[in-house]
């Protein structure tokens, strides 16, 4: 992995493929590795910049209290490093939130958006008490004891009747996750400011995403959102919840890929970002 300092953090990232330039953010409490079922087709035909969010996987802990706009910062950081001036942006849960506000904050810099189970909302107050207690908890015990409930939040049923090493597997590596963190990013979350009467003003090419087994951000926040976007679509993906890249990588990949086939957003990736990763320095 490569990385770039940044406002007193360190955030690694993953850059492979060859092509226009996508970059990767992954939902709350996963890591860039979330991506990793559905890497290989994205890279037949573009350059993937997959990052650690700060406080996740291998990037720095964060330390103080934070906002979206932040993590959205660190991205900018990334791509800058590596002169790419725009790209499309595809996030999942908060990467989702990241990404719109990257269109909103940085129009110039997205050429296109792909948004999965996500949400453009503030948070509910119902649900602010809720992660609040949660927040609460991991004081007291840490994350272990409430993996099993992560996992009932972020795996749908299928998957977790069916593919249960896969949630456990996950289960293991939310465990495992930085509780203090982890404990600031939900706080960046519970405090976020809602969008929804700004994404009117985003009219990049927006693909829509979600699975319709997700109960941490159903299917109504997705239509929402493709409700209020002028230049989107809405895909909903059968037998996944709210981690639908690990869950049904095959239709989530072929989703992405039709898209980017059909939207032209291909072609308005900066030639920097379109060198082969062989070539890169």
């Amino acid at each position: 992995m490569s990385s770039v300092s940044t406002r007193g953090a360190t955030i690694y990232f993953a850059d492979s493929g060859a092509g226009p330039p996508v970059i990767l953010a992954h939902s709350y409490l996963c890591s860039g590795e979330m991506w990793s079922p559905v890497l290989p087709a994205l890279e037949e035909s573009h350059r993937t910049i997959n990052v650690d969010l700060r406080g996740h996987g291998r990037s720095s802990p964060i330390e103080r209290a934070i906002t979206l706009y932040d993590l959205l910062s660190d991205c900018l950081a990334v791509l800058d490093d590596l002169h790419i001036q725009t790209a499309v942006w595809a996030g999942l849960s908060i990467g989702g939130m990241i990404a719109l506000r990257a269109a909103l904050v940085a129009p110039e810099r997205v050429s296109a958006l792909i948004l999965l189970d996500t949400d453009a909302g503030a948070e509910s107050n119902a649900r602010r008490l809720q992660f609040g207690a949660m927040s609460l908890a991991t004081r007291a015990v840490g994350l272990g004891p409430l993996a099993p409930e992560i996992c009932r939040r972020m795996f749908g049923r299928t998957t977790r009747e069916l593919r249960p090493a896969l949630v456990d597997e996950w289960r293991k590596r939310f465990a495992a996750a930085h509780a203090p963190s982890m404990r600031r990013c939900l706080e960046a979350l519970n405090r976020r400011d809602s969008l929804l009467d700004q994404l009117g003003r985003i009219t990049v090419p927006s693909l829509v995403l979600v699975g319709d087994e997700d109960v941490s951000l159903p299917p109504s926040r997705s239509r929402e959102i493709d409700a209020a976007l002028p230049n989107s679509r809405l895909d909903v993906i059968p037998r996944a919840g709210h981690l639908c890249t690990l869950e049904q990588p095959e239709a989530v990949a072929g989703a992405i890929a039709a898209f980017l086939r059909t939207s032209k957003a291909e072609h308005r990736g900066e030639h920097a970002g379109d060198a082969p990763a062989a070539l890169r320095s």
